[in-house]
């Protein structure tokens, strides 16, 4: 099960289902997920719970979300407890009721995509857009008692237009405005985004503990053989170092130590996920635009990201096939003869 979507079910017999992450078939809110999980909890509970922390995704994932939803038998009650954006944000407008918390966002922009071809295909790349912001435009204008072309030159314009929840609530989005755990004021629709992860993952871990097993993969305890040697390793340390005052101390350094071993692994982590991703955007298998999304599957699934960057075919970029060095033998010669080549073995 990934580590954002779940469903809890309380004493109650009252539902919950959690839409913490990105929407898409890669990403952590999956439309096959959520109608399954509506099927099953249609069948033990009247009521389902219906909670978002989401900076949006796939449209058409989103929009079979959205139809799951809408369509359900069960009484669907949506929460946006963090953030409620692009895609997420027309998922919030089919709850019945949908309320946000008071530090929560709700955000609205054009749909975006992009395509590789020629300029056929990019023209019939813009028709599909605006004819996804068609349907969007007629499911906001549902919503808010407009019309679809107001909608469209309201909130389509290319800019993000984020909403606070009193902003949501006066221009009709939601049905009411709900208390939550406070967050910082300043706090950026990133941060409150992170906060509430972080609520649902580990509302009570202790992020400088360790367990024995992370402890023995540090190169110092490599030798030790069951925990009693690494408690026994540990104390030696803790003697060599000269550490034998107050246990208050003695916490304060094996949580900046702990904190090390994290910021180097994240460190190498965002590392790696860097190669993959120069080296996809070098040889043309993804650009500029297109890389944040890949970022984002190496980030919640790292080997399902490796398969999805080796699955994408390089992409032979124009101008290496019309550059010419002086003296040298053409681009295209060169390419033709390779082919010839392989053609004759």
């Amino acid at each position: 099960m990934s580590k954002f979507f779940n469903i809890q079910t309380d004493s109650d017999g009252v539902g919950t289902i959690f839409l913490y992450g990105d929407i898409g078939d890669y990403y952590d809110v999956q439309s096959g997920r959520v109608a399954k999980e509506l099927m099953e909890a249609k069948k033990v509970n009247r009521r389902v719970n219906v909670r978002i922390n989401s900076n949006g995704g796939e449209v058409y994932c989103g929009i079979a979300i959205y139809n799951a939803l809408k369509n359900s038998k069960a009484d669907v009650h949506i929460y946006v407890d963090g953030i409620a954006a692009s895609m997420a944000s027309v998922i919030a407008l089919c709850g019945k009721p949908v309320e946000m918390s008071k530090y929560a966002r709700l955000m609205l922009h054009s749909v975006s995509g992009g395509c590789y071809g020629n300029k056929k295909d990019m023209q019939k790349c813009i028709e599909e857009i605006e004819s996804l912001e068609d349907s969007l435009g007629d499911i906001y204008a549902s919503r808010l008692g407009m019309t679809k072309e107001e909608v469209k030159a309201a909130y389509f314009d290319g800019e993000d237009h984020w909403l606070t929840a009193s902003e949501a609530l006066r221009l009709g989005f939601i049905d009411g405005i709900y208390d939550a755990e406070p967050v910082p004021e300043d706090s950026t629709p990133e941060q409150i985004y992170t906060l509430f992860n972080n609520r649902l993952v580990e509302p009570q871990k202790d992020k400088y503990k360790m367990n024995l097993e992370d402890i023995r993969k540090h190169p110092s305890f490599k030798d030790c053989k069951s925990e009693e040697e690494v408690i026994a390793q540990a104390q030696a340390y803790a003697q060599e170092a000269g550490r034998a005052g107050s246990l208050a101390e003695e916490n304060a350094s094996l949580k900046a130590r702990v904190q090390e071993f994290e910021d180097k692994a994240a460190a190498d982590e965002e590392a790696a996920r860097k190669a993959l991703l120069d080296a996809a955007e070098a040889d043309g298998r993804i650009n500029a635009e297109t890389r944040p999304m890949y970022e984002n599957i190496l980030k919640s699934s790292p080997e399902e990201g490796k398969k999805v960057l080796a699955s994408l075919a390089p992409k032979r970029k124009v101008m290496e096939d019309i550059k010419v060095e002086p003296g040298g033998e053409s681009p295209w010669n060169k390419r033709m003869r390779e082919i010839k080549d392989k053609l004759n073995k």
